[in-house]
C-alpha cells in the first residue's frame, strides 16, 4: 500500500480558498502536511481559511518530516518545498503535491512522483468526483 502523499502550502491555499479541499481525497484518504508547511500556513493568522482547514480537517495530518537530505538542500528551494520533497524521498511509495516549478524539477530529478494542483483537479474529473474541471480552473 502506498504511503500518504505530502502537500505544500500553495496547493493547500488554492484548494481551500476555492472550497475544493475535498478533492485531495481523490488521491488519498489522508494527506501529509509537513510541520514546516503547517507553520507557513499558520503565519497567515487564525482567521485564515487555510489555517482553519489545516487545524480542523482530521485527514490532513500535520507530521514531522525527516531531515532534509543534502541533495534536496542543494536545490535551494523554500522550506515547505524541501520538507515535502524530503517526505517523498524517504517514502518511496508515495507522491508529493507541489506547484513550484523548481521543486517539481527537483522531484523529477530525484524520481519522486509529483503532482500539482492542476493534476489533482484533472484526477478528480477522471474519477468522476467533479463533472468538469473548467469551473475549478477558472477560480
Amino acid at each position: 500500500m502506498a504511503d500518504h502523499p505530502a502537500i505544500n502550502t500553495s496547493p493547500l491555499i488554492f484548494l481551500t480558498k476555492g472550497n475544493y479541499l475535498s478533492l485531495l481525497q481523490v488521491l488519498s484518504e489522508k494527506i501529509i502536511v509537513p510541520e514546516i508547511v503547517a507553520t507557513e500556513i499558520k503565519a497567515y493568522g487564525e482567521s485564515d481559511i487555510t489555517a482553519q482547514a489545516v487545524a480542523k480537517t482530521d485527514w490532513l495530518l500535520v507530521t514531522k518530516t525527516p531531515p532534509i537530505p543534502n541533495l534536496i538542500q542543494s536545490w535551494d528551494l523554500g522550506a515547505g518545498e524541501s520538507a515535502v520533497l524530503s517526505w517523498g524521498y524517504f517514502h518511496s511509495n508515495t507522491e508529493v503535491i507541489l506547484d513550484d516549478l523548481m521543486a517539481r524539477r527537483c522531484a523529477n530529478a530525484l524520481k519522486i512522483p509529483v503532482r500539482g494542483t492542476l493534476g489533482i483537479v484533472l484526477l478528480a474529473k477522471q474519477r468522476g468526483a467533479i463533472p468538469s474541471a473548467r469551473p475549478i480552473l477558472a477560480t
